[in-house]
């Protein structure tokens, strides 16, 4: 079992980050892999024929991103720990990964190799300036597959972090991670609970930066001492509304607004309602000004955004609509993402 221990010190250094190469590297991850949550099917799916198709044309593309789907273990390079918050540039993270020599670059690929649970070709290996190529490989996965939809999944993790930040405000680090997880992570005063693989300890003393991203799966750490990161999975995107005879907030709202209505379980401005709801900044704005009018959503200015929430009506509305349409005996859950991959 793998600890990782911070100190009363690095729990006052902790902080989050946006990290477009992360981004990057879990998406890549999702096309790879033979499934995915069905929330990402569909993207998978429209991406498959030109995913398969760079790989069969590109050979350091085709044995480096089945690697990273399929290891307890990312090579080094792969895995930067953004240095520059929420501003971290991918400029800055692949001139990071460029940087390392091929002895280097074999050594971690061969620990990788090691760790995983697939077979995998490593004739690519036999090629030079590995590490230049390999950040070649990640920034045309970030061409194709991530900046033509970056203002939308910026959008996403920007949330995520204000929300995970509230949570931190009002009850502090022990929450704010174990929500991360669909299971108690957090042990003592100031451990998390990473992995249960045979990897010994990591005792971190400059604070933990904490990564969110838009795919599903396991988290994986970042690790060049001092700088440590945790890459962990957002919430995931609205669920598409379904019929409206099948659902009692759309019957009595409309299903825009009872879209709305719901993501506001977790506040967001309307720009981030917009991106996740994949509709109209006006459409957002006209349902919220609705929903205010009605007093079941409540708006505080925050800097230059409005941040909406759900007001006590709101709440109570939802929870007995919740009430009346769940089947006896119905165990409702929150999203939450199966344990898999680089756990």
């Amino acid at each position: 079992m793998t600890m990782l221990h911070l100190s009363q010190a690095a729990l006052a250094r902790c902080r989050f980050a946006i990290s477009p190469l992360a981004e990057t590297l879990g998406c890549l991850i999702t096309l790879q892999r033979p499934r995915t949550e069905p929330w990402m099917s569909a993207w998978r799916t429209r991406h498959q024929d030109a995913y398969r198709a760079w790989l069969a044309d590109d050979d350091v593309a085709a044995g480096l991103l089945p690697l990273v789907a399929a290891t307890k273990w990312f090579p080094e390079m792969v895995a930067q720990p953004p240095r520059d918050g929420t501003r971290t540039r991918l400029d800055d993270e692949l001139a990071a990964v460029a940087a390392y020599t091929d002895e280097q670059v074999r050594a971690e690929v061969a620990t990788a190799v090691a760790a995983s649970w697939a077979p995998q070709d490593t004739r690519w290996l036999r090629n030079d300036r590995l590490a230049p190529r390999m950040a070649a490989v990640l920034e045309q996965g970030w061409r194709s597959f991530v900046a033509p939809d970056w203002a939308r999944r910026r959008a996403v993790l920007e949330r995520d972090i204000a929300h995970r930040a509230g949570l931190l405000a009002a009850y502090g680090w022990r929450h704010a991670v174990d929500s991360m997880r669909n299971r108690p992570v957090w042990v003592g005063d100031g451990a998390i609970r990473f992995s249960t693989s045979d990897i010994p300890d990591r005792w971190i003393d400059d604070g933990l930066i904490f990564v969110p991203r838009t795919t599903p799966g396991g988290w994986w750490t970042c690790e060049q001492p001092p700088d440590y990161a945790l890459v962990y999975p957002a919430f995931a995107p609205a669920a598409a509304a379904g019929e409206d005879g099948d659902d009692p907030v759309a019957t009595l709202l409309g299903a825009g607004r009872a879209r709305v209505l719901r993501e506001l379980a977790r506040p967001a401005t309307s720009t981030q309602l917009a991106h996740c709801l994949a509709v109209s900044l006006g459409t957002v704005s006209a349902h919220l000004a609705v929903l205010r009018e009605a007093g079941v959503v409540t708006g505080i200015r925050s800097g230059r955004n409005v941040v909406y929430r759900l007001a006590p009506r709101g709440e109570r509305l939802l929870a007995a609509l919740r009430a009346e349409s769940a089947p006896i005996g119905d165990d409702q859950r929150g999203q939450h993402f199966p344990e898999n991959g680089t756990d």
